[in-house]
């Protein structure tokens, strides 16, 4: 029979094993350590920054298996010098409805690799040393906090708020933001909400954001990025059959209410996306991701409050960016011309 004072020993023991327990740590060595985020449970590839699944610069690029009370989320390859994820994957299973309020939180470990494991609120006051912080959005009017991973495609609260954290977010022109983004987000959403379903008929679609750096900062210390990008592969069982697209367009201000964002194939942002030999790829694990299809053809049975392009023309992001470099000179020559001929005449 234990005596009381052995008990108690048994209990101070365990007491003080627990409080020298090291802390499990959320900033991984691999993204592919954070389980249930990527397809197949395969890294992507990104030229000079993850490649087969290693990390070229681990001391500057830092896999985060983003957790909150105690759960993980979602995964994110951090920048820590500039200060932007590079891109964050993530399972959609059906999103909820709503928006928790805006509470932004940083990512500990990236401070001190012995801090807790969850996410925390941020100090509105601090500057971080390895991240951004809220202090460098403030007073800005271009650019605000622009999600990689939404909320609106996280199913529960929890989920939500989780995806509110500064190592998921980068500066986005505010109307490109709640733009023509806005409105492909949308018109995903729809299309995976209504055609991926696995065989088990459950909601199930693996997506992969992230953002190519620009030369600007933020605060002169967040990069600014030049490109948002997006891709997501999932099952159809309506369908029979994989189903794939893939967005990019430029982090400007959208000049019109009717401008979209193109969509693509796959291959289209792998070919976007890739530098000389080195290729990027999304999903190496989705060997049955479709590289030239898109989901463009659902678009018409879309409800308008999808906000999918319509399918007669109209202007794209890309398109109105080109134009404004092609056809803006070509204006300019055009009115010297007719300067000319009225001289003459």
């Amino acid at each position: 029979m234990m005596t009381p004072l052995k008990t108690w020993c048994l209990l101070s023991l365990s007491v003080l094993l627990l409080s020298i327990a090291p802390t499990i740590s959320e900033v991984l060595q691999s993204l592919t350590q954070c389980h249930g985020f990527l397809l197949g449970e395969r890294s992507p590839e990104v030229p000079d920054i993850l490649e087969h699944g290693q990390i070229q610069r681990p001391n500057r690029y830092k896999a985060i298996c983003q957790t909150y009370n105690g759960d993980r989320r979602f995964v994110t390859l951090y920048d820590t010098t500039n200060k932007i994820p590079v891109l964050s994957g993530y399972k959609f299973t059906g999103g909820g409805t709503g928006r928790p309020a805006e509470i932004w939180k940083i990512e500990p470990q990236l401070e001190d690799p012995k801090s807790d494991k969850n996410m925390k609120d941020c100090n509105i006051h601090a500057v971080y040393n390895n991240q951004a912080s809220d202090s460098d959005y403030k007073d800005v009017i271009k650019y605000n906090k622009g999600h990689l991973f939404p909320s609106s495609y996280a199913s529960a609260d929890n989920d939500k708020i989780s995806t509110f954290t500064l190592t998921n977010s980068v500066p986005q022109v505010v109307s490109f933001n709640s733009g023509s983004w806005a409105k492909m987000e949308t018109c995903v959403k729809c299309v995976l909400e209504q055609h991926c379903r696995n065989n088990n008929n459950l909601l199930e679609a693996y997506l992969l954001t992230g953002a190519q750096p620009g030369t600007e900062k933020l605060n002169n210390r967040v990069i600014i990025p030049s490109v948002l990008w997006s891709g997501f592969c999932c099952y159809s069982n309506t369908q029979r059959k994989w189903l794939a697209s893939a967005f990019w367009a430029n982090n400007v201000e959208d000049k019109s209410p009717d401008v979209y964002v193109a969509t693509r194939t796959l291959q289209q942002l792998y070919d976007k996306l890739s530098t000389g030999s080195k290729t990027f790829s999304a999903f190496p694990g989705g060997q049955n991701c479709p590289l030239q299809e898109t989901v463009a053809r659902f678009y018409p049975e879309m409800d308008q409050n999808c906000h999918c392009q319509p399918q007669a023309p109209r202007q794209t992001k890309e398109a109105e960016e080109e134009e404004k470099e092609e056809g803006g000179g070509g204006g300019v020559i055009d009115s010297i011309l007719d300067w000319f001929l009225k001289l003459f005449n």
